[in-house]
């Protein structure tokens, strides 16, 4: 296929963002809610910066430091962080400092890290190690954290703390210890430490579902991880649980379409439907991790086969001309408690709203495109 058309829509959603309103934050959009430091604009900016360093064209990152200057100020503050909400969430933007500040040695970058690295140091955990998601969510652990995180603190390690990298691989292997289904060879999304949550099964605290995108989170998270790790201990260690979960996901394509469902293992059930965001993760880092050798070199072509899939069904042009990236879940969690509707049902995950070029699946999508633009 003409992998151009790419170019121009990633041409396209810069030309049409301002840092205050990025095109691609359709929740903030949907919800009017004010600008301030998310995961949505992180997401965005890992992916450019991917691009910048796959293609050497300075637009990028030039783009990538307008938009986060106005976020971070001199003395490394961020506008709308608040540390004391302890949400894993928040950490996720922090990647691309380490960038800006190799790039251009500002300072504000690192104290900016520093900021957010002091919420990890105080974030709540449950007794086996792992952070609970947000402070609303106590005991909780969800699949999404893990990429939120343990990419930002493996960073950190490698370049500011000593190269300890045990807490990450504790964190990831308690996951797979305890919200792998060996079965399904799939994970829950969420699990609750203290079985308590109206939607954690009272024996295992673990979610009924399989949802999509908290396992490509996780598997994003784990191929990144280990991108950055000095330490081959910990690398092997992680990758082995890659491994097993790549080739977990691998049953769960589509024959005809190449992409994952929503609900991963219900392919067949009314409502369900071929999801980019969770597609492009995985595409992403079943590419990457055969490039790096961590699984099989037919992987490579597995996970091209799956970007292809998502190409061919959801990205398009509009009425006015302009490129869309279609087929993204705008959003899914667990509870809390007054929102009962998020009870990690089928039900749930298939209810909630399907949306175009939201970051969440935008970003993956753009990681992936680097990806292939190694293989072609």
């Amino acid at each position: 296929m003409d992998y151009s058309i790419i170019d121009r829509y990633i041409d396209r959603l810069i030309a049409d963002t301002k840092p205050e309103a990025p095109v691609w934050n359709i929740e903030n959009i949907r919800h009017g809610k004010p600008p301030a430091w998310n995961y949505i604009d992180g997401c965005m900016m890992t992916s450019l910066y991917s691009i910048y360093r796959s293609t050497g064209d300075k637009k990028y990152l030039d783009f990538i430091e307008n938009f986060v200057d106005y976020y971070v100020f001199e003395d490394g503050s961020i506008r709308g962080y608040d540390l004391e909400t302890y949400n894993l969430d928040n950490i996720n933007e922090g990647r691309i400092l380490f960038d800006l500040y190799r790039e251009t040695g500002k300072e504000k970058y690192g104290k900016a890290i520093e900021l957010l690295y002091s919420q990890l140091k105080s974030q709540p955990r449950i007794a086996l190690g792992n952070f609970w998601h947000k402070k609303i969510y106590p005991n909780q652990v969800w699949l999404d954290g893990l990429y939120m995180a343990q990419v930002f603190s493996t960073r950190y390690a490698c370049e500011r703390g000593g190269e300890d990298y045990s807490d990450v691989v504790t964190q990831f292997t308690n996951v797979y210890n305890n919200m792998y289904d060996s079965q399904k060879r799939l994970y829950y999304h969420g699990w609750d430490y203290s079985k308590s949550a109206f939607w954690a099964d009272k024996q295992t605290g673990l979610s009924k579902s399989f949802w999509l995108r908290a396992d490509g989170w996780y598997t994003v998270g784990l191929v990144d991880a280990i991108s950055y790790m000095t330490d081959a201990v910990a690398k092997e260690k992680l990758s082995e649980i890659f491994r097993t979960t790549i080739e977990g996901l691998e049953q769960y394509i589509d024959p005809v379409e190449h992409m994952f469902y929503q609900v991963i293992d219900k392919g067949g059930r009314e409502g369900n439907y071929l999801e980019t965001s969770g597609s492009a993760m995985i595409a992403y880092a079943m590419m990457k991790g055969a490039r790096l050798g961590i699984i099989d070199k037919r992987f490579a072509e597995v996970g091209k086969s799956v970007f292809d899939g998502i190409c061919t069904k959801y990205l398009g042009e509009s009425a006015d001309g302009k490129l869309n990236l279609g087929g993204i879940c705008l959003v899914a969690g667990l509870g809390p408690e007054n929102n009962r509707r998020r009870d990690g049902t089928f039900e749930y995950y298939i209810s909630e709203p399907v949306v175009e070029n939201d970051a969440k699946g935008t970003g993956p999508f753009v990681m992936a495109y680097t990806e292939v633009k190694r293989i072609i």
